[in-house]
């Protein structure tokens, strides 16, 4: 038996990326799992995820599409265990020159839809939590950036450290409700993602190696084998927690 046999994830933004590493690391833990994106239509991944798999197409910033998403998820697999919020944007640039609709952008997609998340799904995830010692699991992933500060990247850094909080503040808030939800943070390095190679030139991408103490990017999946860590009962006592999986960047 897997250890996520029975239960069902929503990870959002699970198309690409972290995101889809977390998508193929709990269905092989045995997990069903809805995997929430932009795109209209996901036939082609779906077709090679499986049965255990569906889509739901959300704009994480859209409360209404949360509330759609929700319903989708509850019709189709008429529970939740375990929710991954993940969708994210980068962005760079400085307080000076930066737009306040970016600023925006960048908050709703990276604290908004964390937020979203954890206001639509908390009541089913309620509901399923019961059956399992360590309840149901949020799993939100914030970054390093979370953490540090780093130049240029101030939106950025704000989102990410809200997601931080946020999810200490949420733990709290659902322990003293007496509610079996766990939630806690990741707080993943430079990782080597779709995302990242398509914003970053080849010097950032030094510089982020040079930086990292281990001398490399990390892979997605070693970021979604702490999700499902997060997720399972394995983690059941761990509760407004982060871990932090960065190739020892902030221990510098």
């Amino acid at each position: 038996m897997s250890r996520l046999d029975g239960r069902v994830a929503l990870v959002t933004g699970g198309l690409k990326g972290i995101g889809r590493a977390v998508v193929e690391r709990l269905l092989a833990d045995g997990a069903a799992v809805m995997i929430a994106d932009l795109p209209d239509t996901a036939n082609e991944d779906l077709a090679i995820l499986g049965d255990k798999a569906g889509y739901v197409r959300l704009d994480v910033g859209d409360e209404a599409g949360w509330i759609a998403a929700v319903a989708a998820i509850e019709a189709r697999f008429g529970r939740l265990d375990i929710l991954v919020a993940n969708a994210g944007i980068g962005g760079t640039g400085g307080v000076r020159d930066m737009a306040l609709a970016e600023w925006h952008r960048t908050l709703r997609v990276n604290l908004d839809g964390v937020f979203l998340a954890t206001k639509h799904c908390c009541d089913l995830l309620a509901k399923s939590g019961a059956d399992w010692k360590g309840g149901a699991s949020i799993v939100n992933i914030s970054s390093i950036m979370g953490l540090v500060g780093l130049a240029q990247v101030g939106a950025y850094n704000a989102s990410k450290g809200g997601v931080r909080l946020f999810t200490k503040s949420t733990a709290l808030e659902f322990a003293a409700a007496k509610l079996p939800i766990r939630v806690n943070s990741v707080h993943p390095g430079f990782v080597e993602t779709p995302l990242l190679i398509e914003t970053s030139t080849k010097e950032a991408t030094d510089f982020y190696i040079a930086s990292t103490p281990v001398g490399r990017l990390a892979k997605p999946d070693e970021i979604a084998s702490v999700v499902a860590f997060l997720a399972s009962d394995d983690a059941s006592y761990m509760t407004g927690s982060e871990l932090v999986v960065d190739g020892g960047y902030t221990a510098q």
